[in-house]
């Protein structure tokens, strides 16, 4: 008796339709054989499925059963191809009808229950695009699923639970659907307002909110650099649905998103350690996994210490920064990532960390200075837009009370201010796959950034007497244009320019 059941392959993000082919024979010598590149989870799936089915109360056929996972020369991994194999055999022996249209996903205990697979986002994604639908998956993985209203989604516990339901025993009660705006919202740990005095660092920060900019700080210890990184996620905009989207497929592929929640609507905040690896960085392994990188994808990455990450790890961002996507190639399988991230840099400006402190003297010696300050290549510096200098704050500033400061501006008010320059930015880019200034190319500042002969002439002048680069160039005309758009100013003028020119490289 031959059984095909229809599932799926995730190759990165992209998901590829597999038929799961059952065949239980009653000649030949007992067995269970499962063919068509099965990865080790998959080739351990014998045991689960067996033992699922004895559990459940059921007789396993003492027959010849093999599986075949189509197409057969691409390599297959994932647990949750368990359920559907288990489906497969029992159809297979006891006849009962498959229902059309439907989906079955998740791995399965010994005692029968199924557990929390992570990947059921990207599989309702696939069943919208492909006129599935009906999906039978775990009951923790659910929340995942149930955001298109296309989808019939089924929280399954058991396996006897399932078959009850084809048997017509007993229906499961399909999932609600839930919609995006109904999703609890998270905010920032930090406001604003907290940080006392670096209003330049501020303002360096808003203007990397409204464009999408990358901003490296250097500061002593303790002057506030790691409080106006984390404080820069509460200035932010809630992500788009289509931004939605995008992050919550990364989120899923890598099992990131927590049994019971769903889709992830505000912008991620990414802090790995100085020792973190290449690839628990960039992404990597046998199966190519997504790394930080890829989940601060339309958020920030911190990178605190920054000099003290190693070399080869700082240079891999040189594609992500450049392109926003991540390609990581295997002998196996080449998988792409997407990586459009705010980087958030911070160092200390020599390795003791107090040069031109104004109260603590400075131990390292001249070699020293420039070996730390050489670990950092040119290129990747080049590739971050906003260079700030971040003081030390006197202590009679920061004992000063909060509510007798002037200009104290909350991180409220500075959003306000962000999401307007990003709907005129969503306005100017509409039709193309731009969401922010920092994302223009070349090209697009020629087309979108027209500049008046005196803002033109302040940008050549700037640029010879600092020796640009290319990017460097370009670089300046985006921050100009974000600084206008929190103006609401179409044209840029020479005021933007000049503040633009205070964040260059020195």
């Amino acid at each position: 008796m031959l059984t095909k059941i229809p599932s799926v392959l995730f190759s990165g993000l992209e998901i590829l339709p597999v038929d799961v082919e059952v065949n239980v024979a009653s000649r030949g010598l007992p067995g269970f054989e499962i063919v068509g590149l099965p990865g080790k989870a998959i080739a351990e799936s014998k045991e689960r499925v067996k033992a699922a089915i004895v559990n459940s109360g059921m007789e396993f056929p003492s027959k010849k059963i093999t599986v075949n996972l189509a197409p057969a020369d691409i390599p297959k991994e994932g647990s949750f191809y368990d359920l559907p194999i288990a489906i497969g055999i029992l159809s297979a022996i006891a006849d009962f009808p498959i229902p059309e249209k439907s989906l079955f996903f998740g791995e399965l205990s010994f005692d029968g229950s199924l557990r929390h697979t992570k990947g059921a986002f990207l599989l309702a994604l696939f069943a919208k695009e492909h006129g599935f639908k009906n999906i039978f998956l775990p009951k923790d993985s659910v929340n995942e699923a149930t955001v298109f209203p296309s989808i019939n989604v089924y929280p399954t516990e058991r396996l006897s639970q399932l078959l009850a339901h084809l048997f017509d025993r007993q229906k499961i009660i399909k999932a609600e659907f839930r919609k995006l705006d109904n999703l609890n919202l998270g905010d920032s740990e930090f406001d604003m307002m907290e940080v006392l005095g670096q209003e330049q660092a501020k303002r360096a920060m808003e203007i990397a909110a409204a464009g999408g900019h990358n901003v490296i700080m250097v500061g002593s210890p303790g002057s506030g650099k790691t409080m106006l990184a984390r404080a820069l996620p509460g200035i932010l905009p809630l992500l788009s649905e289509q931004e939605s989207l995008e992050v919550t497929k990364i989120y899923s592929a890598s099992g990131n998103i927590p049994p019971g929640a769903s889709m992830i609507k505000i912008r991620s905040f990414r802090s790995p350690h100085h020792s973190t690896s290449l690839a628990g960085l960039v992404g990597g392994g046998t199966n190519p996994q997504p790394g930080e990188i890829s989940l601060a994808h339309r958020g920030v990455l911190f990178l605190d210490e920054f000099n003290e990450f190693p070399r080869s790890v700082l240079e891999s961002l040189r594609q992500p920064l450049e392109d926003g996507v991540v390609t990581i190639s295997r002998a196996k399988a080449s998988v792409k990532y997407p990586a459009r991230f705010i980087l958030i840099a911070s160092a200390n400006p020599c390795p003791c960390g107090y040069l031109n402190h104004p109260k603590k003297e400075c131990s390292c010696n001249i070699k020293e200075i420039k070996r730390y300050t050489k670990k950092i290549s040119g290129p990747i510096l080049d590739r971050i837009d906003l260079h700030i200098k971040v003081p030390v704050v006197d202590i009679d500033e920061l004992a000063q009370d909060k509510r007798a400061v002037k200009f104290l501006e909350s991180s409220e008010l500075i959003r306000e201010r962000v999401c307007k320059a990003r709907k005129i930015q969503q306005k100017r880019f509409k039709g193309k796959y731009i969401c922010s200034n920092a994302e223009m190319s070349n090209k697009d500042i020629k087309e979108y950034c027209p500049l008046p002969k005196d803002v033109e002439g302040i940008l050549r002048q700037a640029a010879n007497i600092f020796q640009f680069s290319a990017r460097s160039y370009f670089k300046m005309i985006k921050i100009a244009r974000t600084i206008a758009d929190l103006q609401g100013i179409e044209e840029i003028s020479a005021s933007h320019m000049a503040e633009a020119l205070q964040y260059r490289q020195e």
